[in-house]
């Protein structure tokens, strides 16, 4: 893989000003044209290029759509930017390397935690299976910016940047309450940069007494000296402190002596992942899934009956791909839908579907981005009563091609939901044939579904809709 690196200060304007400069999109144009000769050089043009991608951090930027435009035009390229849930695919991935790397922490319960510019990830893993994921506003850049013009230096720095992470920090120590913690393992790209520093010949740990000397020995640097004493570029430098001092603050929260750093270098190994984060892995829709289960449990929902659902909504997409042409992601957002329809109970279980909606959408599920837990929440508000309408938010927002992905799948789940309506997991599975007017279902292990058909009566209607097909069941 060839790698090229420029500094561009995108994370420092956005969490000063809330938008990137004029002055820095030009320079990010100017990059990128430089790009492009060095990949003219080496006889791969613009053409060959699969993907072009930025930062997940733009999304916060106020001036987004117009940074977007000028590099799209200024550069010809057409350019993504990266979702939160490919971002977390990107840390799992590198963490699986990692895990895989030292087999001991495979059999222990190891927190990995990364500390990017903007948000700080936590995922816990027992035996290599994540047990709990969170996200939380911290993060390097956005804590330096945070306490610019503070004129604080040497330890009083350092005190600054622990009283502004001490909230999230509090919190991620609150959500691991119950969780036995074994061994840490720390991701980031400035703390990773600190790996010459931190770790002796040969090791891959190092104690927090270690990491608590080289936050002061930086502190009481000059910041105009840290570049050249660290080898590291302007930028990084700007965030060190903080990364420094919230995965210290971190370890010394959780009660640990010690900690493990990922070696492999951070930006080289993230793109090196990022070609296959376009297609779901086993695995990592088994961790999706198993996410959506506990947050299921979290809110006390009938498990047996979320699981059946998931079940028969997934049985239904496969029957009728020829009607929906939907896509593997579709058929996982699905499956999280089934899980967590009934979530909304937990609140009220007067008016639950629109319950669902607003948890589904102020939870976390691991691996999936703002936009498909809204497709999610979506597709669980509508699992019952009254079918998607255009004054409804957020459904109104959402773009046509969405706004008939987030039909289809709920017209699914709906007719899943009306064949599992004993909650009994009475059927044991289904088959469908398509014909001209009618979908007709073929229930295995049923011998009367009188109650099956009231359901649906309630229940197929948008189905009917959507596909132009009346449902109808055969025992």
């Amino acid at each position: 893989m060839e790698f090229l690196e420029q500094p561009l200060p995108c994370a420092r304007d956005i969490f000063s000003t809330g938008k990137v400069k004029q002055s820095t999109t030009e320079r990010a144009v100017e990059i990128l044209l430089g790009y492009l000769d060095s990949l003219n050089e080496l006889g791969a043009g613009p053409k060959q290029l699969t993907r072009v991608v930025a930062t997940n951090i733009l999304n916060e930027a106020a001036n987004r759509d117009v940074v977007m435009n000028r590099l799209t035009i200024g550069t010809g390229l057409p350019i993504e930017i990266l979702d939160d849930g490919e971002m977390t695919r990107l840390v799992y991935m590198k963490t699986q390397r990692r895990l895989q790397e030292i087999p001991a922490l495979q059999k222990k319960q190891t927190l990995v935690v990364h500390v990017g510019p903007g948000n700080t990830r936590a995922l816990l893993f027992n035996k290599g299976k994540i047990l709990f994921y969170a996200s939380y506003r911290l993060g390097t850049h956005r804590t330096a910016e945070a306490i610019d013009g503070s004129l604080a230096e040497g330890e009083a720095e350092l005190r600054l940047i622990r009283e502004n992470a001490s909230g999230p920090i509090s919190r991620i120590i609150h959500d691991l309450r119950g969780h036995q913690v074994d061994e840490l393992v720390l991701i980031g790209y400035e703390i990773q940069l600190m790996a010459p520093f931190l770790l002796k010949s040969g090791k891959r740990s190092f104690s927090l007494r270690t990491l608590k000397s080289l936050c002061r020995e930086a502190a009481e640097m000059p910041e105009d000296q840290r570049p050249v004493s660290y080898q590291i570029d302007f930028n990084a430098a700007e965030a060190l402190l903080p990364a420094l001092e919230i995965n210290a603050a971190i370890a010394e929260e959780l009660g640990l002596k010690a900690a493990n750093l990922a070696t492999s270098d951070y930006e080289r190994g993230l793109l090196y992942d990022l070609p296959a984060t376009a297609q779901l892995t086993r695995d990592f829709e088994a961790e999706v899934i198993r996410s959506a289960q506990a947050l299921a449990d979290k809110f006390q929902t009938h498990t047996v009956h979320g699981k059946q659902v998931a079940y028969l909504a997934g049985r239904l997409f496969e029957e009728t791909r020829s009607l929906h042409k939907l896509n593997e992601k579709d058929a996982l957002l699905l499956q999280v839908a089934a899980i967590l329809h009934e979530c909304g109970g937990f609140v009220s279980p007067h008016m639950h579907h629109k319950h669902s909606q607003y948890l589904i959408l102020h939870s976390e599920v691991f691996g999936l981005s703002l936009s498909e837990r809204t497709v999610v929440a979506l597709v669980a508000r509508y699992h019952r009563m009254s079918p998607p309408k255009p004054l409804h938010e957020p459904y109104a927002n959402l773009g046509h091609d969405v706004q008939i992905r987030v039909n289809k799948l709920a017209a699914i789940l709906r007719v899943a939901d009306a064949l599992e309506r004993t909650h009994s997991a009475r059927v044991r599975d289904l088959s469908a044939q398509i014909g001209r007017n009618k979908l007709r279902l073929k229930l295995e292990g049923i011998s009367d579904a009188t109650a099956e058909r009231l359901a649906l009566q309630g229940k197929a209607d948008l189905f009917q809709d959507i596909f132009g097909l009346e449902v109808v069941i055969q025992e």
